[in-house]
């Protein structure tokens, strides 16, 4: 791990928590959430988001901090820590951030021509946006073909005026980046504030339009169980979690890795992530009383993110006095919201770059400005007339696959794999690595009986065949020399090695960093969520991306579906090599760090390691007193 005084650091604690709000709090916040809770309009929907939240969102949230601080290191080198097979996990999230970011600042370039348009009088796109959008933003040109006969053909230039602004959203991003986190740190209390004001004035002059009230009831008025009975609403609430607060892209480790070991990892985890959603769960407000001045009924219209962004918030901008500064300062905040998520998503890529020692020949500014201008490049597909479309599929691939694959993988690993070789020297290796196997295998077989017959019955299989084939493996333990905390019986100590043990080590070595001297402690449920809540669940909607894959829609047969959808697999292939062939990735780590997983290991279980030397529980209160 790299030493507090050899490695960067925020100017201030608030620097990190903002730059991290910044990251978590963008356009998923001011356009998506509305538009999914539209799909599911009523009280009901809180019930789900609030679980995901809470039972998936922040304990994923917390063991990125808490990995990033504790080891100090980017995405590879904190997942090496845990164990070396973990290094291709560290690249596939952090290369999802790059490809995230690709297609982002395509986003922010389109937000940028409507901030150029509020300037004409009257609004050009008045009372039809949806012809503005398309005939004069997007110029997009529809596919030719017919995919009941072959493939769908795209063609089409460029859009110049978004081509325009996104090299100029480069340019703003690579100004925030080239000096580190001593620039960030400040330029974020303008780029993070600022819109935060600019919400508030944005809702007050929402719930203040004509049938404003309309809207807010469809948000948190009505109520229906029957929504809470399919599956949708608990997938979207999921995604919409993961998205929003953005675990999985990297940047919370590498933003904690710029902390001091010991600043409040649990505290901030838990600011950043109730903040983010207190955030869209109160804009979602101004997006309902919109559609109460619209008079639109959710039941017939569906409001999308780029519905609600450029249809339904244009609508409604070109009917109010004023119509020209709401335009300005709406479209101005959200590319304000979305500048901080921006420079977070190509920070977690060269974190992963400036963390190796070959990058140390190279002034930071050149380096930043290369893995800038590459990822201009790759992005500038997206501000062809097609753009739009390719943008779409691959957000809906890469967030559908790739990253909850990569999430999935983080929860399972860290609760398997952090000091195995503890558990295995005390139960035998066929106990251990059979319970494994049946722990994967189980969810595997519950998600195939659940696309195969049904959910219930899917659910019902996974529990059965975990039961049947942990008991099983348990049956073939050694007997124990050190008694866990399901007591002294064989069996059932075994059986607190084989699903407990990696995961409450865990727990209390990144304790000794991140939990001393006052500091909140990450709390004993915290691994077993993440073991027996988040992966199953994170399982469960990753595939249901493959079976979208292959349905009727024939999406296989469009070319553009194809490309993303094969781009959305070299993660996963990148993760699967590094759990198979780990040394090809030596050359992200640094030589003194490459053995970091095998220094975790004491002379017996559940003595910590604290930098190399053994500490028992009795010396870690000593500390803690110390602290």
């Amino acid at each position: 791990m790299a030493d507090d005084l050899e490695r960067e650091k925020w100017p201030s604690r608030l620097s990190f928590v903002l730059a991290s709000m910044g990251g978590a709090v963008g356009i998923g916040n001011l356009l998506r959430y509305p538009s999914i809770a539209a799909r599911h309009s009523g009280l009901q929907w809180f019930i789900p988001y609030l679980l995901a939240l809470l039972l998936i969102g922040i304990p994923v949230l917390l063991l990125e901090i808490s990995l990033g601080q504790t080891h100090r290191a980017a995405a590879v080198g904190a997942n090496n820590a845990v164990h070396r097979r973990l290094r291709g996990l560290g690249v596939c999230s952090a290369l999802i951030a790059l490809i995230t970011v690709t297609y982002y600042v395509n986003i922010m370039a389109l937000i940028l021509s409507y901030i150029r348009h509020s300037f004409t009088r009257p609004l050009p796109w008045g009372e039809n946006p949806e012809k503005f959008f398309s005939d004069v933003v997007v110029q997009n040109i529809k596919p030719t073909g017919d995919v009941r006969t072959g493939f769908l053909k795209y063609t089409g230039g460029m859009v110049w005026e978004t081509f325009g602004w996104t090299i100029l959203t480069w340019i703003l991003i690579y100004l925030c980046l080239f000096k580190g986190v001593a620039l960030t740190g400040r330029v974020v209390y303008f780029t993070m504030l600022v819109p935060l004001l600019l919400c508030v004035v944005i809702l007050i002059r929402a719930v203040t339009l004509e049938r404003a009230r309309n809207g807010v009831v469809q948000y948190v008025g009505s109520w229906s169980s029957a929504k809470l009975r399919g599956g949708d609403i608990w997938k979207d609430a999921v995604i919409q979690i993961f998205f929003s607060i953005g675990t999985g892209f990297a940047y919370f480790i590498v933003y904690a890795s710029y902390n001091s070991r010991h600043s409040h990892a649990v505290q901030d985890a838990l600011i950043i992530a109730f903040s983010n959603s207190l955030i869209e769960v109160v804009v979602g407000f101004a997006a309902f009383s919109v559609v109460g001045f619209l008079r639109l009924d959710l039941n017939k219209v569906e409001l999308s993110t780029f519905v609600l962004g450029f249809f339904t918030y244009p609508t409604a901008l070109a009917r109010i006095p004023g119509s020209n500064a709401w335009a300005f300062f709406f479209f101005l905040t959200v590319y304000l919201l979305a500048i901080d998520s921006a420079f977070a998503l190509l920070e977690a890529f060269i974190g992963i770059i400036t963390d190796t020692w070959w990058s140390k020949r190279v002034w930071k500014e050149l380096l930043v400005g290369i893995i800038t201008i590459i990822a201009m490049l790759f992005s500038f597909m997206y501000s062809s007339k097609f753009g739009l479309t390719l943008l779409d599929v691959m957000d809906k691939w890469l967030t559908g696959i790739t990253l909850t694959f990569a999430v999935f993988v983080e929860c399972v690993a860290v609760t398997t794999l952090y000091r195995y070789k503890d558990a295995v020297a005390q139960v035998g290796p066929a106990c251990f690595w059979g319970a494994q196997a049946a722990y994967i295998g189980s969810m595997v077989l519950g998600i195939i009986v659940a696309h195969t017959a049904q959910f219930g019955l899917g659910v019902l299989a996974f529990v059965a065949s975990l039961l049947i084939c942990t008991s099983t493996a348990v049956m073939m333990t050694n007997q124990p020399t050190v008694t866990g905390s399901f007591g002294s019986n064989r069996y059932l100590n075994a059986l607190w090695w084989v699903t407990m043990y990696p995961g409450q080590q865990l727990t209390r070595d990144l304790n000794i960093v991140v939990g001393t001297g006052g500091n909140w402690k990450l709390p004993i449920v915290w691994a077993p969520l993440l073991r027996w809540v988040a992966a199953p669940v994170l399982i469960s909607v990753f595939s249901l991306s493959y079976r979208e894959f292959g349905s009727e829609a024939k999406i296989y047969r469009n070319p553009l579906h194809i490309f993303a959808f094969t781009v959305a697999q070299v993660g996963i292939v990148i993760t699967v090599i590094g759990l198979g062939f780990s040394n090809l990735f030596n050359f992200l780590v640094p030589g003194d760090q490459r053995d970091a997983d095998q220094k975790q290991y004491a002379t017996s279980p559940g003595v910590t390691l604290l930098d190399g030397a053994e500490v028992t529980s009795a010396e870690v209160e000593d500390i803690e007193e110390n602290l």
